[in-house]
């Protein structure tokens, strides 16, 4: 009885396979046809010579990017920019992000309206952040340039169209619209903080400084590795912020390499040269994050 029993139960394992198939087969198909299938067509492309143009023949040419790429020290020199750039923006949105968490967690009168507040960065898109700051920092009408003037400060500065001083304002731009995800994260953590823990700290005479330090800083730990490793990310692929701000430039002192790779693609028609250049980014990013987390995880269990 227990051999006849058993075919039916494999075939009902088989058939809740299938049902089960079925009901995530509407999902999978989007992220299919929208993630998967252009990001394998992308990476095959930077193996070809693809190019601009209707009728034109596209051919497997195999390293000939890479190698054109290796010796392309325009590339290399928009990498560079972009690790500052990521880097920069990574660093100080945490900091920032940490101490506006620290501040919105305490409990102070209209603390819903700062909450609120804090968020509005992250409601507007990137595009018109960058119209709203082209417009305050324009060198002849804009407010801030207004502002030193009325303070007796130098009043001319032209802070997107200086090479010296554009990648910082940018940065500084940057580190304004991408605070608010941050500081969500961080203050969503620093409420999951048992308070017991800082009261018994507190009890054995430990200082403000000395509870945050051993205390919640720890308890942050995990969340500060995902939120920077999530930042680091976005930041160094960053595109419409920069690009509607400087494009670039000026004289290059803010070409991204996402901005490098759309020129070759779209101002100058070579698809495939462009990208061999997004799979090398992704590459060399991949790399650096595998070996930040795994230095993470080494440190944790240690």
């Amino acid at each position: 009885m227990t051999a006849l029993a058993a075919p039916p139960r494999r075939r009902r394992r088989s058939a809740d396979g299938r049902d089960a198939w079925l009901l995530v087969l509407p999902a999978l198909l989007p992220v299919m046809l929208f993630s998967v299938y252009p990001l394998v067509y992308g990476v095959l492309l930077g193996f070809t010579d693809a190019e601009a143009g209707l009728n034109v023949e596209t051919r497997f040419n195999g390293l000939d990017n890479y190698i054109e790429l290796a010796g392309n020290g325009l590339f290399w020199e928009s990498f560079k920019i972009g690790l500052v750039w990521a880097f920069s923006v990574t660093i100080l949105q945490f900091l920032a992000s940490l101490g506006l968490a620290l501040l919105l967690n305490l409990d102070l009168r209209l603390r819903w309206l700062a909450r609120t507040l804090a968020l509005i960065p992250w409601a507007m898109p990137p595009v018109i952040i960058a119209i709203m700051w082209q417009l305050m920092l324009n060198p002849s009408y804009g407010p801030v340039n207004r502002m030193l003037d009325a303070v007796g400060l130098p009043s001319d500065v032209n802070w997107l169209g200086e090479a010296s001083i554009a990648l910082p304002v940018v940065v500084v731009v940057g580190v304004w619209a991408g605070m608010p995800q941050t500081t969500v994260t961080l203050l969503a953590g620093l409420q999951s903080v048992p308070a017991e823990l800082n009261e018994a700290a507190a009890i054995d005479g430990a200082s403000t400084w000395r509870r945050f330090w051993h205390v919640t800083l720890p308890a942050l730990r995990p969340i500060i590795v995902a939120i920077t490793t999530l930042d680091l990310i976005w930041n160094f692929n960053s595109f419409a912020l920069v690009f509607v701000l400087t494009a670039g430039g000026p004289g290059g002192t803010t070409m991204l390499p996402s901005l490098f790779a759309y020129n070759e693609a779209f101002r100058y028609g070579n698809f495939g040269y462009a990208a061999a250049m997004g799979n090398v980014m992704v590459v060399l990013i991949g790399a650096f994050l595998l070996f930040y987390l795994r230095g993470q995880m080494r440190r944790r269990l240690q």
